[in-house]
């Protein structure tokens, strides 16, 4: 069941036993990204591989053709060969259509202030809505004349380098995705780049994952700054998505089944593999290998009080995760994910109490109480999140419709059939 074979809306089915598997993930879209933009500004041809092949990755992809980089892609392999271009040698405008990617929108602003020449970004009206004025503040500081001929930090913007670098004030509350596309264009600048946090940060892990990334191109980002430099080519394999393990380990978790997820080991890049310490706290049993997460549920299910800022890309995981436990659940420190695709805390909360389910929203997050989901066919608004999360609800409660499924084509084109393969294993 590929995206473009879904239907405008899907019909789940609950799982008649529990399941028993494993299962490989397409590579991490975060990871995917950021590799694909340090290739690009290095020195030589880099190989990827593992690389996630998803409307937010092509979205990269042709972002970094327009930045002068050549890019030979075997989509059946996973591979991508980038032999990278030096933007500060550009002469030519060019305009980048970013579609619904946030992650390429905000790395590549950066990136394309490094160029002599103007550069033009634009999105989706998804995207459109979302905040860039940080981003717009501190490459003006950095020396970028930045024109905003719509709305004032939303797209479209204009940008023309190149930027001399140093220090910048930056907000951290709104998105870190702000200081990585500032950390991978540090290096280029002239003066390097050194910043200061003017609140704190959230999705801390991933700024983490950035400087790995980073590192493994040749540049080492020293906490908030980077010393000029030029990044290297390198062979980099890109591991599998942890945002997208969190639905196949919630389901084992509110199925009593086993899940295992490979390629997710001690030494993952990624925040979000700690989603199944949640699903511990909460009563499933987790084990952790070099190569792999396995959660397997079983007994009743706790509600739990959780802090998500750092991963905040599965909390609508366990807001379906916490219909099934004996006790409320209530979801801290998350207030930033209302400027993501869609307002999430608003729109998991609205489609929980479609459901029957009581839910409660509350500025930095919600509460979830346990319940049976009634008979739905659930909005998605146009987010992948909102999608993959919500169908977890079919799994112990007949009558759930997916309106809009092929939403997913955004960071995981083939959660449907995976999910379908994996539950029906008993």
């Amino acid at each position: 069941m590929s995206e473009t074979s879904l239907p405008s809306v899907i019909a789940l089915s609950p799982v008649e036993q529990p399941p028993d598997a494993t299962v490989r993930l397409p590579g991490s879209k975060s990871i995917t990204n950021r590799a694909l933009l340090c290739a690009a500004l290095a020195d030589g041809e880099s190989t990827l591989s593992g690389v996630l092949f998803a409307d937010d990755t092509r979205a990269m992809l042709g972002a970094i053709a327009a930045l002068g980089a050549q890019v030979t892609v075997d989509e059946a392999a996973a591979t991508v060969t980038v032999r990278g271009a030096d933007p500060r040698l550009a002469s030519a405008p060019v305009s980048v259509f970013a579609n619904q990617s946030g992650t390429t929108a905000r790395f590549l602003l950066p990136a394309l202030a490094l160029r002599p020449a103007r550069g033009v970004l634009d999105g989706d009206a998804q995207l459109r809505a979302r905040p860039f004025g940080p981003l717009v503040e501190a490459l003006r500081t950095l020396g970028a004349r930045v024109e905003e001929p719509a709305e004032a930090g939303r797209l479209p913007l204009a940008v023309t380098g190149p930027v001399h670098g140093g220090r910048v004030p930056l907000p951290g509350h709104l998105s870190s995705q702000f200081l990585s596309g500032l950390l991978m264009a540090g290096p280029l600048m002239r003066d390097g780049l050194a910043v200061e946090l003017t609140s704190p940060l959230v999705s801390v892990p991933y700024v983490t994952m950035t400087a790995a990334v980073m590192a493994s191109f040749g540049v080492q980002a020293d906490g908030l700054g980077v010393a000029p430099g030029r990044y290297r080519a390198a062979e980099y394999a890109i591991e599998p998505d942890a945002s997208a393990a969190s639905y196949f380990l919630a389901a084992a978790a509110i199925t009593g089944g086993r899940i295992t997820v490979s390629g997710l080991g001690a030494g993952s890049l990624q925040g979000d593999v700690r989603f199944a310490d949640v699903l511990e706290r909460m009563g499933a049993r987790v084990s952790r290998t070099a190569d792999g997460i396995t959660v397997t549920g079983g007994g009743p299910l706790r509600g739990v009080d959780v802090d998500m800022a750092d991963i905040s890309d599965t909390a609508q995981t366990l807001a379906a995760v916490a219909v099934h436990a004996d006790g409320p659940t209530r979801v801290r420190g998350i207030g930033f994910i209302r400027e993501k695709e869609t307002d999430r805390l608003a729109a998991v909360v609205t489609e929980l109490r479609r459901a029957g389910i009581d839910a409660e929203e509350h500025e930095d997050g919600f509460t979830v109480r346990p319940g049976r989901p009634a008979p739905t066919r659930f909005d998605t608004y146009g987010d992948h999140r909102m999608a993959m999360s919500l169908s977890l609800l079919s799994l112990r409660s007949p009558g759930i419709e997916i309106d809009n499924p092929r939403c997913v084509a955004k960071t995981y084109p083939g959660f449907f059939a995976d999910l379908s393969r994996v539950t029906a294993r008993a």
